[in-house]
């Protein structure tokens, strides 16, 4: 299936997906500020750069989007239809590197908290934040 812009506009649309500083992300940091945490944004010394590094907790926190980081059963995790080869070795690569990541910051003693980006719509950041308040008292 042809795509219905061209390759120069694609280029353009998907250059404008950010990284950082997303909506989730920031309502995240917002409710983990308000409710006293403290923390380092994407930490260049921790193994995958977490969005929210609290080292006073030892407790890193990804927000991911359960698109490019397929979060199983969720409605925003599906595959484009055309380019499928491409897109399985992209979704593939960023599952395993997720994987990897988090094995080396639990070896290295930290915490790892996931929130996806669909349950930050559903629940509010709230719930993600009693989810961070329990695994930082342990």
């Amino acid at each position: 299936m042809a795509d219905i812009v061209s390759r120069k506009a694609r280029s353009r649309m998907m250059s404008g997906i950010r990284g950082r500083d997303t909506k989730p992300e920031i309502a995240v940091r917002k409710a983990l500020h308000a409710a006293g945490f403290r923390y380092r944004l994407h930490s260049k010394n921790l193994p995958g750069r977490p969005d929210i590094a609290l080292p006073k907790h030892r407790c890193a926190v990804f927000v991911h989007g359960c698109f490019w980081h397929r979060h199983r059963g969720c409605k925003f995790a599906y595959t484009p239809k055309s380019n499928v080869e491409f897109w399985s070795k992209k979704f593939d690569a960023n599952t395993i590197r997720d994987k990897k990541v988090r094995s080396e910051l639990r070896k290295a003693g930290w915490q790892v908290l996931v929130v996806w980006e669909c349950k930050i719509k559903k629940f509010a950041p709230r719930k993600s934040i009693a989810r961070i308040r329990s695994k930082t008292q342990k």
